[in-house]
């Protein structure tokens, strides 16, 4: 009986997906309504996402529309995105929000390639995990004979290779995201 590996691929496809979520929501100098994603804002005594009272869009390369639907919010939306601590500069006018992109400086994209770092190896620790959880699963087969011990070698071969395979995923779109960074 040979391993399936389709809850683990699952998992895994989590993973590179996370990973791809954090990089998008990442402020890199250049306006992206992605950003704003994790914004959450005070909307008739509940918390929502800012997505859902406003409308966001690229004004030009460094600035972002935040336009409420409810004129009345702006001050709440507004507040909303100062205090998401992103980094980013808001003017309130007649329209609604203009959120603007700051220049990046050498020490905030060297500070960005680090939480790009850290983010990288939050994905590698989860896919070790679920690794981890393959293996003992393989072990545990095996030992209860409904593997054999070559079946048990050809499944952590196999295991190894989409390892390999998701680590090279990982490590080339956080290298792809370091060259938008760094310029």
């Amino acid at each position: 009986m040979q391993y399936n590996f389709s809850n683990f691929k699952i998992e895994i496809k989590k993973v590179q997906e996370f990973l791809s979520k954090e990089y998008s929501q990442l402020n890199i100098g250049r306006a992206s309504p992605m950003v704003l994603d994790g914004v959450s804002v005070e909307s008739y005594g509940s918390r929502v996402p800012l997505k859902n009272v406003a409308n966001i869009s690229i004004e030009d390369p460094k600035t972002l529309r935040v336009a409420p639907w409810d004129k009345s919010q702006i001050k709440d939306v507004e507040k909303g995105i100062v205090g998401s601590n992103l980094g980013l500069s808001v003017a309130t006018d007649d329209l609604g929000i203009r959120v603007i992109f700051p220049q990046l400086t050498t020490e905030s994209r060297q500070t960005l390639v680090k939480v790009l770092k850290e983010k990288l190896e939050e994905a590698r620790i989860t896919v070790r995990r679920e690794r981890e959880v393959v293996l003992n699963d393989i072990e545990s087969q095996e030992k209860s004979g409904k593997m054999t011990e070559d079946e048990k070698f050809r499944g952590k071969d196999e295991l190894q290779k989409i390892i390999n395979e998701i680590n090279g995923s990982l490590e080339a779109s956080f290298e792809k995201k370091e060259k938008e960074v760094m310029g």
